[in-house]
């Protein structure tokens, strides 16, 4: 399906945008527990696992007033950058990338495509996850945080920002996504979206406008099959 969804499309691939987390590094794991350790402590008693169905996609400023909706009080003045923090730290000592995700970055550069980076995490959450990665010299000049536009995935606004970086327009672009939410934000922006699910049928991605694909590996081939029919 996303082979013949490639294929079909009417504009020219001029700009494939990829997600951090979860289709470049596979750090949300320790976010999760990171954050379900935080939240528990507060008394939201909530594992890791709880933690992902609850945040994915979601940015740190997204996710406080609904933790403060569950708790029924606001938390402390500088809670957030304390979790970022805690985040970083945690990422610094152990992330690693998604099986295909590297190869899949060079393959795009091989096919004459340019690509970037688009995330809801900060530039300096990236900046650590990329040098676990040693991708650091490769990303570098595209990557694209939510703290450059005015509002993160689900709104279009750092997808647009992405594009008019690369000076393309939104339907000449591809965005690589893991999450409902930023599935929402590729299709808000008129953008085409490949969701990656190696866990699941990748149901709830489709139900935002997303193709799901299975592998990582698999992807090259699908742009390649989009840049033919350019």
């Amino acid at each position: 399906m996303p082979l013949d969804f490639m294929r079909r499309r009417r504009a020219p691939l001029r700009l494939v945008i990829y997600d951090c987390d979860g289709v470049l590094v596979d750090s949300e794991p320790v976010a999760n527990r990171v954050v379900a350790e935080e939240l528990s402590a507060l008394g939201w008693a909530m594992t890791a696992h709880e933690a992902d169905g609850h945040f994915l996609g979601l940015t740190f400023t997204d996710m406080q007033p609904l933790i403060e909706r569950r708790l029924g009080r606001a938390l402390e003045e500088h809670w957030k950058q304390s979790l970022v923090q805690k985040v970083i730290d945690a990422m610094a000592e152990g992330v690693g990338p998604i099986p295909g995700a590297v190869e899949a970055l060079r393959a795009t550069t091989a096919l004459g495509l340019p690509w970037r980076v688009a995330s809801n995490s900060s530039h300096e959450e990236m900046h650590v996850k990329f040098g676990r990665l040693g991708i650091r010299d490769l990303v570098a000049g595209r990557v694209h945080s939510h703290r450059d536009v005015a509002r993160g995935k689900p709104a279009p606004d750092l997808f647009l920002a992405t594009a008019a970086a690369q000076g393309v327009a939104p339907e000449e672009c591809v965005v690589i996504e893991d999450s409902v939410p930023g599935a929402t934000a590729a299709r808000a922006a008129g953008m085409d979206c490949l969701g990656y699910a190696p866990h699941h049928d990748g149901t709830r991605l489709a139900a935002v406008g997303a193709v799901p694909f299975r592998s990582m590996f698999d992807l090259p081939g699908y742009l390649a099959a989009g840049k033919e029919t350019a």
